[in-house]
């Protein structure tokens, strides 16, 4: 520990200008790292909470069953499923069957821009979940930085002044406080980064069952026009006979 002891016994005098002005910065307290992450804590935690009320009302249950009688060409059937639903899904076959008297390729392009337009909706705020995430613990450790610093320094004055035993007791409580700062911060990230992959993962499982139900449409659409074809083909025949 001697080049510990001999660094915070150097005065702020034999430092140069600039390391004496950032020495007196970083003597601060490192609790107001704490407050940041507790306010960072509280902020990601409603959006957890925001989010999960989010896509539980924000999605279409049995949505399989639905995509089934859109392949049958059950049209009918999956507008009453749809009244009242808010979400990707319901947007996606409402918009769809409204354009659907326009043939398969239009309504292949509704799909894709309605698809476009709802996602952003279910991305909002996870962003933040995922950047909180990853810096949280690095916001932590810039705070256990800041504690040593001024732990070391308070052995240098104690040293000076003659301290004697209660140096290595003041040297482990600073150090031990902290180390707080970083477990504050491991506390904060893992919950966020947890729900940050919770949510990526439902959003591309609601993704995919979306573009289940728009492949049935365009699918049982294209499938009737070729029967639709070949009746009307088979009523001219008969004509001509």
């Amino acid at each position: 520990m001697t080049p510990f002891l001999s660094l915070a016994q150097t005065s702020h005098t034999e430092l140069g200008w600039l390391s004496s002005k950032l020495l007196g910065v970083t003597l601060t307290s490192a609790e107001w790292v704490l407050w940041v992450l507790v306010i960072l804590s509280v902020l990601s935690i409603a959006i957890m909470l925001e989010r999960t009320v989010y896509f539980a009302r924000h999605r279409l249950p049995d949505s399989e069953a639905l995509a089934v009688r859109l392949a049958r060409g059950e049209y009918d059937v999956a507008r009453k499923a749809i009244e009242g639903k808010t979400g990707m899904e319901a947007a996606i076959i409402r918009e769809a069957l409204a354009s659907a008297d326009q043939g398969a390729d239009t309504v292949e392009q509704v799909i894709a821009s309605t698809l476009s337009r709802e996602r952003p909706q279910y991305e909002r705020f996870l962003s933040y979940l995922g950047t909180l995430g990853n810096n949280a613990p690095f916001i932590g450790l810039f705070g256990t930085v800041l504690g040593i610093i001024k732990a070391f320094n308070d052995l240098g004055k104690m040293n000076a002044q003659g301290g004697g035993g209660a140096m290595q007791q003041t040297v482990m409580a600073g150090i031990s406080e902290a180390l707080v700062a970083t477990a504050v911060g491991l506390a904060v990230a893992i919950p966020a980064v947890v729900a940050f992959n919770v949510f990526n993962r439902q959003l591309k499982t609601l993704t995919s069952r979306t573009n289940a139900l728009g492949y049935a449409l365009v699918g049982s659409m294209r499938a009737e026009r070729p029967a639709a074809a070949s009746t009307a083909t088979a009523a001219r025949a008969a004509e001509a006979r």
